[in-house]
């Protein structure tokens, strides 16, 4: 009675979870690549820290590129050829690859590439200010960032910019 009743709860068990797969799999598209082709990166700048953050993330590019494939590693990660000095790992899931489709003059580039838009490092600090936050008094700074101009300078919370880089002395 009892193994009977494992059996039957085993086989519903093993055709939900095929159902489960078969609806999964009906939105997904199978995606290979070769070595050679070329492929834009989906990169997540708000998630991210080796990317250079937008302003605003709703705006700013989902993918780049285009990049060429230097190897199938697996049966659904590639290695890609980022451009030299870039601080993102080199091997994307299939999920995070698009084919690119057209002529390599279109291009996106991918925003750790640009000196300009690198990570902000801050430079020093020009202004202090205490601020009410909750129910305490936090100090604010103007943070002068190092290859933006001094207009550019940003408001941030002293906590917050200690936290984020630890080794940054004002």
């Amino acid at each position: 009675k009892r193994e009977e009743q494992l059996k039957m709860v085993k086989f519903h068990m093993r055709r939900a979870q095929d159902r489960m797969k078969q609806l999964a799999d009906k939105s997904r598209s199978e995606r290979t690549f070769e070595v050679g082709d070329l492929v834009f990166v989906k990169l997540h700048p708000y998630r991210q820290v080796s990317v250079a953050f937008r302003g605003n993330a709703k705006l700013a590019p989902k993918y780049y590129g285009p990049y060429t494939v230097l190897d199938k590693i697996g049966s659904v990660a590639y290695k890609i050829q980022l451009p030299a000095g870039s601080s993102v790992h080199n091997v994307f899931h299939v999920s995070q690859l698009k084919k690119f489709v057209g002529t390599a003059s279109t291009s996106t580039h991918c925003p750790m590439t640009d000196e300009e838009t690198r990570i902000k490092e801050p430079e020093a600090i020009i202004e202090r200010m205490s601020v009410k936050r909750g129910n305490q008094a936090v100090t604010k700074v103007l943070v002068k960032w190092k290859h933006l101009l001094p207009e550019e300078a940003t408001w941030e919370f002293l906590f917050d910019l200690k936290k984020r880089f630890p080794n940054f002395n004002p």
